[in-house]
């Protein structure tokens, strides 16, 4: 499976970090159910991916986020991934990825990570963090490297998801705003009408 098919009308990637395996759940299932999103669960320690085996059981597309090794790689491939996230740019962890199968999307916040990542045959790539590089970066970016697919990540809510969107973003990932109470169904609307 690719981004394009991952992400194919689908502009949300909830990031479910911390979140006990029920409440993961529960906003997984919403997730799923809108039609507008994956979710990543970022593998930091067991319980983590623990969590991502129980929501990989489900038969929609998990992934593994905050994958920063080729072991975890290994780690996330056998919890059940169907992608890995990473907040940056490690071609170890590119090649890994894409000999597990498993399409990789790399953190950049330069045009020479966006460069390195695309030479390495990552065309979506996580703009992170996005709250501090702001619209305009996806903006300038877009000129030199019109190719690149953005997910703009970090510091992103319903308050500012339209603007990534206008500005270029392919797609948003989300953590902070879906998994606090009563974050999901706004953010959601903003995406149903954007």
């Amino acid at each position: 499976m690719t981004f394009d098919e991952l992400l194919d009308g689908r502009p949300l990637v909830a990031i479910l970090r911390g979140v006990p395996i029920p409440r993961a759940l529960q906003i997984a299932r919403a997730v799923w159910d809108s039609g507008l999103g994956v979710v990543e669960v970022p593998i930091q320690n067991p319980a983590a991916v623990e969590c991502l085996r129980a929501l990989a059981g489900h038969g929609h597309p998990v992934g593994a986020g905050t994958v920063r090794s080729p072991e975890q790689v290994a780690v996330a491939a056998e919890a059940g991934a169907v992608f890995t996230v990473a907040p940056g740019l490690d071609l170890d962890v590119v090649r890994a990825s894409h000999d597990a199968g498993l399409p990789h999307l790399p953190g950049v916040a330069t045009a020479s990570e966006v460069h390195h990542a695309l030479r390495a045959g990552c065309h979506w790539l996580k703009a992170f963090p996005a709250g501090s590089l702001g619209p305009g970066w996806l903006r300038e970016m877009r000129g030199p490297f019109p190719e690149a697919k953005f997910v703009a990540t970090g510091g992103v809510g319903a308050h500012n998801a339209r603007d990534y969107l206008t500005a270029g973003a392919r797609a948003l990932g989300v953590g902070g705003a879906v998994t606090r109470d009563g974050g999901l169904p706004p953010l959601l609307e903003v995406l149903r009408t954007t």
